[in-house]
């Protein structure tokens, strides 16, 4: 048998201790804690756009405009940036080519419920390609 929880070991008619977890310090919240996901938007330099897949999925793309791979995560945008760059669950386009994060772009979207950030991701990656922007991701 598969024990996912410990629920059933805990004595009864006791009341739940808050878990008092270790790791990175904590603010205070802002959102509900539902609300701890979030979308963000990578610069990528120019050689991205030159990757045939990109190529293939913008094809109304302005050469004006930059390259971006747009992300959904439960971190904030900055951790997952510095995970995509030391190669952590990366992905290989932000890893080789990403430059910096561009927070005009997505700052007033965030937080959100998981299932609003799969949505946000998809429409924003959407928004961004139909104003001529190179994108990348936005699965």
């Amino acid at each position: 048998m598969k024990r996912r929880t410990l629920r059933q070991f805990r004595p009864v008619g006791r009341e739940q201790q808050p878990v008092r977890r270790r790791g990175r310090a904590t603010a205070a919240p802002l959102a509900p804690a539902s609300h701890h996901h979030h979308v963000y938007v990578v610069l990528l330099d120019p050689a991205a756009a030159q990757v045939v897949a990109v190529v293939r999925s913008n094809p109304g793309r302005r050469p004006g405009l930059p390259c971006v791979y747009v992300g959904m995560t439960g971190l904030t945008p900055e951790e997952r940036f510095a995970n995509h760059r030391q190669g952590c669950k990366a992905a290989r386009l932000v890893r080789e080519h990403g430059v910096r994060l561009l927070p005009d772009l997505y700052a007033h979207l965030n937080p959100m419920p998981y299932e609003a950030a799969l949505q946000m991701e998809r429409d924003l990656a959407e928004d961004l390609r139909r104003a001529g922007y190179t994108v990348a991701g936005g699965h």
